[in-house]
């Protein structure tokens, strides 16, 4: 088939950012497909810029977009996408089927144009439950706006050939609108078990960014946004400033770069370090030498149905994972011993048990082996891979 995907964040392992996509596409390809990607491209020359990337045909747009953008601008962004997207997909010939990845929601709309102009059949795949995210996170609060994304969501649902959910929770919330059970399917994350793993600490990184080999190293690395709950973690980092052994290190992009820096102006508040924003080599390798890595979410129901990548990558490397939602994260973490639970709404119930852990090196060891077995038996992108592939190619069109 010639497949057309469409994702506005498709990102390489070069480059920073989840790369879902880009495995997906592999496979497919693999499987004797031709894929062509849309994707958005900020730093783009011209309007329309197409490449081949490892054999993918990839359509960049030139949109402005940044995380720091006001909600307004955001919007603004996701709709000239989605124009000019459509735009694009309407001019592509001998497209036998759509895949079409969220966020935003506004990404099925191109697929929907196609389905019903031209007949061409589309995958959905949910990453967030859109308009529910915004709505709970107080973005979208216009009661007209909120009935007309909800009623956008439940078309999309409803005209897609298949529904591909990250998550039990957005399966569920999949579900709850009304789609076939049928016609669902629940594809996580995926874990990257040759780009994160554990092994000797590269010492002259750690001495390139001025880090001591000395402490107990406590890594957050992916988005700074407003939904990651930033502001938990400095306040718990902010009860054991008085602690010389525990270091707080972050990595990534958003609007929580501004309140590390922020933190880190108070008077004897030194624990905490904004590294910058890597590619996946780099920041595998930051990761590497970290003892604990953070998933973190605002305690709101709609997040605990997240599907970080973070925390598969987490897992590849071996490292114990801290979560702070109690959805279906809370339930792996436990039930497979490869981290702990802690309460949202308690930086103090943080602290403590962050302390505990940084105590038992035995404990830790363990629980990374663990992350490293689930990792490589569960969630492997080659594992999961083919599972998206098969969907692909058992549904109907």
């Amino acid at each position: 088939m010639n497949i057309l995907y469409l994702h506005q964040y498709f990102t390489t392992p070069d480059q920073p950012g989840g790369t879902r996509s880009y495995w997906n596409s592999l496979e497919l390809l693999k499987h004797g497909h031709k894929v062509t990607v849309i994707s958005l491209g900020k730093n783009n020359i011209k309007k329309f810029e197409r490449k081949t990337v490892d054999g993918i045909d990839v359509i960049y747009v030139r949109v402005p977009y940044s995380q720091t953008m006001s909600i307004a601008s955001r919007l603004k962004s996701f709709l000239h996408f989605m124009v000019f997207s459509t735009y694009l997909a309407m001019k592509e010939k001998n497209i036998d089927f759509v895949i079409a990845t969220s966020t935003p929601l506004t990404i099925g709309f191109p697929a929907l144009v196609l389905k019903k102009i031209k007949k061409i059949p589309y995958l959905f795949e949910v990453r967030d439950l859109w308009p529910e995210v915004p709505i709970q996170m107080g973005g979208l609060n216009n009661k007209t706006a909120i009935k007309f994304a909800k009623w956008f969501e439940r078309t999309i649902y409803k005209n897609a050939s298949h529904v591909i959910a990250l998550s039990p929770g957005m399966e569920d919330g999949v579900l709850q609108e009304n789609t076939p059970k049928q016609k669902v399917s629940m594809i996580p994350n995926m874990a990257k078990i040759d780009a994160f793993w554990s092994r000797e600490p590269d010492y002259a990184l750690m001495k390139d960014l001025n880090i001591s080999q000395d402490t107990f190293k406590v890594i957050y690395f992916g988005a700074l946004g407003k939904a990651n709950a930033i502001e938990y973690i400095l306040e718990s980092a902010a009860l054991l400033k008085e602690n010389k052994t525990i270091e707080f290190l972050f990595i990534g992009s958003g609007p929580g770069t501004a309140l590390i820096e922020a933190y880190n102006t108070k008077e004897g508040y030194n624990n905490v370090r904004y590294l910058g924003f890597f590619n996946m080599e780099k920041t595998s390798e930051v990761v590497n030498f970290c003892d604990v890595s953070l998933v973190t979410f605002k305690n709101l129901p709609i997040l605990a149905t997240n599907s970080p990548n973070k925390l598969f990558d987490s897992l590849s490397a071996e490292k114990p994972i801290i979560v702070n939602s109690a959805g279906w994260t809370k339930d792996l973490v436990e039930n497979n011993k490869c981290g702990i639970f802690v309460n949202p709404e308690s930086p103090q119930d943080f602290a403590d048990k962050l302390t505990l852990l940084s105590q038992n090196q035995e404990n830790l060891k363990v629980m990374g082996k663990n992350s490293r077995k689930l990792a490589e038996t569960v969630y492997d992108k080659t594992l999961l891979c083919k599972q998206f592939a098969e969907v692909v190619n058992k549904v109907k069109i």
